[in-house]
């Protein structure tokens, strides 16, 4: 109970500090404004033409993968750690996640989410 005590604690400081740097550098912090600091390009040079384009939904649905399996990893590394602690159970069902896994993998590749045609 200590520890989450401290953990609640550490937070709660850590999130106080953060907002207090980010409303003191906004009172005190330099005021410029101008033309060229309005535009959303950071260039230096003035666009030619604005062209409004659309991301192609291929996109989304690779990073969604890449979402799938990076929460994929932040499951498997614990567990690498405590393996030879948890046993048999353990390994039985990080298997089957794993195989789901790759059953989802299987799926997106034959629906063509991982081509670029």
């Amino acid at each position: 109970m200590d520890n989450l005590i401290a953990l609640s604690l550490m937070v709660i400081v850590v999130g106080a500090m953060a907002a207090a740097m980010m409303w003191i550098t906004s009172v005190l912090g330099p005021k410029s404004t101008n033309a060229m600091k309005e535009e959303p390009f950071e260039t230096g040079y003035p666009p030619f033409k604005i062209k409004k384009s659309h991301v192609p939904v291929k996109f989304y649905l690779v990073a969604l993968l890449f979402v799938v399996f990076d929460v994929e990893l932040t499951f498997l590394f614990p567990w690498a750690l405590v393996y030879r602690q948890l046993g048999l159970p353990a390994f039985v069902s990080m298997t089957i996640f794993l195989a789901l896994l790759f059953l989802t993998l299987v799926y997106a590749w034959k629906k063509g989410v991982l081509s670029w045609k």
